[in-house]
């Protein structure tokens, strides 16, 4: 599991404008950019762990230390993208972005194996339906998330720890648990994070070099909500259908 930096400040550091009208061409064109960028970081993601599925020479590397590597890698790329995204240009932001979904591909790639194709495409249907509702209701919400933001990521927190727990000890109860608490809070932060992109697309609005960037910037939080929201759906869909 991962989960985007909080590039933009701590919860809260950017509150929507309720109180201001904003420009609806700001957000059309924003949210257009975001959501085509994540569109095609999962694209990406999903093209490469499919063919590296289909690939018994790199399923054997990734099944060694190259895999730790490219984990390794994935939190680098995403580091460099939140922390630099104010200085790098959008080309430089978008080649890391793919980068980062190609590397993400490849260390899912196992899913193909695991799980039968008719499950990994429902799990996809179901997350996709959860995240568009969601996402929607944080766009067109008036009501102030950062509450719940916070709350859902003291409630990320304590997933973690679960999830490292689950490692060592391997109660059925402890791992249905934990997936369903994963669908509630990455559906939550679907709408929360969603919301804060709203802000993000009014302070922009004057710098389209800014909001550019910041737009991939946007699109990697979502990819990564969607992403991790798309895991527990397909652990709930297929506990019982995994390949042995």
């Amino acid at each position: 599991m991962a989960r985007y930096p909080n590039s933009f400040g701590t919860p809260g550091s950017f509150p929507a404008e309720y109180g201001r009208e904003m420009d609806a061409g700001v957000l059309a064109r924003f949210f257009n950019a975001v959501y085509a960028w994540m569109a095609a970081g999962l694209g990406v993601t999903a093209l490469v762990a499919w063919w590296a599925s289909t690939q018994p020479n790199v399923q054997a590397m990734l099944r060694g230390p190259i895999a730790l590597v490219l984990f390794i890698a994935m939190f680098v790329l995403v580091g460099v993208i939140s922390v630099a995204i104010r200085r790098i240009n959008a080309s430089v932001a978008t080649v890391l972005f793919i980068l980062y979904a190609g590397v993400m591909g490849l260390l899912l790639s196992s899913i193909f194996l695991a799980y039968a194709h008719a499950t990994i495409f429902s799990a996809f249907a179901v997350t996709g339906g959860m995240f568009g509702a969601m996402s929607l209701y944080g766009f067109v919400t008036r009501r102030d998330l950062t509450g719940f933001g916070r709350f859902l990521f003291m409630g990320l927190i304590g997933l973690i720890i679960a999830m490292v727990v689950s490692i060592f000890w391997h109660p059925t109860m402890l791992t249905v648990l934990i997936n369903f608490i994963g669908v509630f809070i990455f559906v939550g932060l679907t709408a929360y994070d969603t919301q804060r992109l709203k802000a993000v697309a009014y302070q922009t609005a004057h710098d389209p070099a800014m909001a550019a960037r910041m737009s991939i910037n946007g699109a990697l939080m979502l990819y990564l909500d969607f992403l991790n929201l798309f895991l527990f759906v397909l652990s709930i869909l297929g506990g019982n259908d995994r390949r042995r």
